[in-house]
């Protein structure tokens, strides 16, 4: 044992210090100390080239454009039944301007850093919020225009979806979200908080 203490220290001592720091960063990046992951080394891949789908994508399912209806306790205390008519059986209209903002979610949002919204029927992530610009910034434009506002960088990709004849924003499960209405500062997805308000999956059913 006294053998193997001493190879142990002289092997420390003949490494690099900045070796040995890059290894104890890597090791608390992997939980090495017991401590979790960060909050960001666990966010959804976002950003990336418009996903762009066809009619096929929102076509009728056993629940109007989805396989179910949204899921029974969605966050921020959004009504449900306006939830599950918005998302299932809606392709043009969306909740009242400034409907996000009666809700819970400026009392619960976090301010510290990005969110993760889901799909409200799939529990699929959708959008992570703010991404490149301050909370305040994502909050003053989505009270500008009435709705969560999203741009590219905040957008998960592999379960969004925009109609490119319309520009209806979807999920890839036929959740309708809201729409892409651009401005000067490029694609802007104005999207409803009842389509987004969903819980994330268990491990069991991802």
């Amino acid at each position: 044992m006294r053998a193997l203490s001493t190879l142990l220290t002289n092997t420390l001592v003949t490494l690099p210090r900045r070796a040995i720091l890059g290894s104890a960063i890597s090791a608390m990046a992997l939980g090495g100390t017991g401590n979790a992951a960060s909050a960001e080394d666990q966010l959804p891949k976002t950003g990336g080239y418009v996903q762009f789908c066809n009619e096929d994508t929102m076509s009728q399912k056993a629940h109007g454009t989805s396989e179910k209806p949204v899921q029974k306790d969605l966050r921020w205390q959004v009504d449900g039944s306006t939830a599950d008519r918005i998302c299932n059986f809606n392709r043009h209209y969306a909740e009242y301007a400034g409907y996000w903002a009666t809700t819970s979610f400026l009392k619960e949002v976090d301010r510290t850093g990005p969110t993760v919204y889901y799909d409200s029927v799939t529990g699929k992530p959708l959008f992570v919020a703010p991404i490149g610009r301050t909370m305040e910034a994502f909050l003053a434009e989505s009270k500008t225009h009435g709705w969560p506002s999203f741009r590219d960088e905040e957008v998960v990709w592999e379960n969004m979806r925009v109609l490119k004849s319309s520009g209806e924003a979807v999920s890839a499960d036929g959740t309708h979200l809201g729409h892409n209405l651009p401005d000067g500062s490029g694609n802007r997805y104005c999207i409803n908080l009842v389509s987004v308000a969903g819980r994330p999956l268990g491990k069991d059913e991802v």
